[in-house]
């Protein structure tokens, strides 16, 4: 379907994405005060599921045939695996710094999409990476606790780039319906073996967390949706980076969480190197877009 392009709307579209899915951050944080990260990830991922089966039912079984159920299984490894370095980043480290962290997958797409599809990249985009690691490197606290923390973050931020270069590799065969179906299913499926062997009955506070959780994140990804689909990725993707000043606003009005100077500096290197690396979607930006709303988010 082709939707009347807006640019002014579409940023307006992402900065409302970035404001859910820095909510969704926001009650993971919270929430990772009584409950375990294999339970957020999988309640996470479950109640995407449980989201887009009326989707389903409305008529798109035939979209989901697929001829490369093992590439489903791996998006969904990279993207599970990404989702727990993730809320593991939340629950430890202030929640500005554990949503720039997340913003670091875009550096990594050239290096893999080269490395894996023998994509050929601009220098502009192999510069940013570069770049990112010197943003990282400031707010990184090698002398103290967070320090690894950090470096789980930036893992998190890996294999959700390497999750949005197998949606570009099932972009050659498959339709968007069954890369979202899929995704949910192998995701739910994936993180439901760590949740089985940690799971208790979560209490009814922590009910409103994880259905929030949920309902913020299915939200934001409709926004992020339609954002894309009335705009070009290279204009309004640098507004997805709102989503820091989102949590810096949440983390400092609930847990008195402040910025110092090297997270500042940082910051601005990363958004820059991130800004960069979205050049690479003006060659291709249909396959890239789509690779984009599909696995943002938390």
């Amino acid at each position: 379907m082709r939707y009347q392009q807006n640019i002014f709307l579409g940023a307006l579209f992402i900065l409302l994405s970035e404001l859910m899915f820095a909510s969704v951050g926001a009650l993971v944080k919270q929430a990772s005060n009584t409950l375990p990260n294999e339970s957020l990830v999988f309640m996470r991922n479950f109640m995407g599921l449980l989201f887009i089966v009326p989707v389903l039912l409305h008529g798109r079984l035939k979209n989901l045939h697929t001829r490369v159920p093992q590439l489903h299984l791996l998006r969904a490894v990279f993207g599970v695996s990404a989702m727990y370095c993730y809320f593991y980043a939340l629950a430890h480290l202030p929640l500005a710094d554990a949503v720039l962290l997340k913003t670091t997958s875009p550096i990594f797409i050239p290096l893999i999409a080269w490395l894996w599809l023998g994509e050929k990249n601009s220098m502009i985009a192999l510069l940013a990476v570069p770049i990112g690691f010197v943003g990282v490197g400031l707010i990184l606290d090698p002398a103290g606790e967070t320090g690894w923390i950090t470096l789980v973050g930036v893992l998190g931020g890996l294999l959700a780039a390497a999750a949005k270069v197998t949606v570009r590799r099932l972009a050659r065969t498959e339709s968007t319906a069954s890369t979202v179906f899929y995704f949910a299913v192998f995701g739910t499926l994936v993180s439901f073996i760590p949740m089985s062997l940690v799971w208790t009955m979560p209490a009814l506070h922590e009910w409103y967390y994880l259905v929030g959780i949920g309902l913020f994140a299915s939200i934001g990804q409709l926004f992020l949706t339609r954002g894309y689909a009335i705009a070009p990725v290279a204009k309004v993707g640098p507004f997805t980076y709102f989503s820091v000043v989102f949590a810096a606003f949440y983390g400092y009005v609930f847990w008195g969480e402040t910025l110092d100077l090297y997270f500042v500096l940082g910051a601005a290197l990363i958004i820059i190197a991130g800004v960069l690396a979205i050049g690479l979607w003006r060659r291709r930006p249909q396959d890239y877009q789509r690779a984009e709303q599909e696995v943002s988010g938390p």
